[in-house]
């Protein structure tokens, strides 16, 4: 799923090419990509953009004079920047934005539908999809460590709550703990002042950092190689790969759909965090520290 860096990246993108530009027309390609039926989306058509911005991890496109497409792209919702007259992809394109200089296609890979569209008018209905989560590079520490220690979950939780924190997902919840060389099952309302300061530093300098890396490797280009799944990552998706800082093999929590990725022997005293599925099938041959690995 997208999460802040690469929703900035796709933001500053939009912004050269259709800030100011007037949406002729939205061509539905799925209808079950739109979630909204009041206001109309034809009332969309022939407005100038005036703003984009990021809502948690949704799009907002503004309209003259106060119209808003809100865009989720859920995990396989991907944006590609098309010619005026580019013929748009059959069955992954869910939706196409059109303007005199190029065509914005909303796709989706695979066969789950999640991706959404909502069309909003007034500010009063935008504010309907805000979750009220904290903008991390925006906050001082003390915001931080109240929003932190207001419930206590686990780490991995508190980070990916929505309700919580803005934008932070499966993927860099997993770098930033690494960073901050933490658990991801620490309890929140566990921590000492230095790990939540240690975690503060940790989120702020993990979003900044791979924000600008995203920016250097689209450059002016548009964005394409959207994925949670990068090779230089410390450990988000590199299980049983080296971590980067100690070269112990990276572990992993599963979960239903997700998976939580971390470095034993940097983030949890060397202790192999059972895993709900495998550990359970294992049971005694469950290795429980790094050096029952070797």
């Amino acid at each position: 799923m997208p999460e802040l860096p690469d929703i900035v990246v796709y933001i500053e993108s939009l912004e050269t090419r259709i800030l100011g530009q007037v949406l002729e027309r939205v061509k539905i390609l799925n209808p079950f990509v739109l979630r909204s039926v009041t206001p109309p989306l034809e009332e969309a058509h022939g407005k100038p953009v005036s703003s984009l911005h990021r809502m948690g991890k949704r799009i907002v496109i503004g309209l003259q004079p106060d119209y808003f497409i809100v865009i989720h792209l859920m995990v396989a919702g991907r944006f590609r920047w098309l010619e005026a007259r580019a013929k748009s992809p059959g069955k992954i394109g869910l939706a196409s934005f059109h303007f005199a200089n190029g065509v914005l296609l909303l796709t989706e890979a695979g066969t789950k539908r999640l991706a959404s569209i909502h069309f909003a008018k007034g500010r009063d209905a935008l504010a309907a999809f805000d979750m009220q989560g904290l903008e991390v590079l925006d906050a001082e520490l003390t915001e931080f460590a109240s929003r932190l220690t207001k419930e206590n979950h686990t780490l991995k939780r508190a980070l990916t709550d929505p309700r919580s924190f803005s934008g932070i997902g499966n993927a860099y919840s997993d770098e930033i703990l690494h960073r901050a060389k933490l658990s991801p099952i620490a309890q929140t309302q566990k921590l000492s002042s230095t790990e939540i300061e240690k975690l503060f530093h940790a989120t702020q300098s993990t979003l900044r950092d791979w924000t600008e890396r995203l920016r250097a490797q689209t450059r002016n280009k548009f964005p394409e190689k959207v994925t949670a799944f990068r090779p230089e990552m410390a450990v988000h998706g590199r299980f049983g790969l080296p971590c980067p800082v100690c070269a112990s093999p990276v572990q992993r929590i599963v979960y239903a759909n997700n998976e939580t990725n971390y470095c034993a022997r940097c983030q949890t005293g060397g202790v192999i965090l059972a895993d709900r599925a495998l550990s359970r099938l294992l049971k005694k041959s469950w290795p429980r520290a790094i050096e029952d690995l070797k």
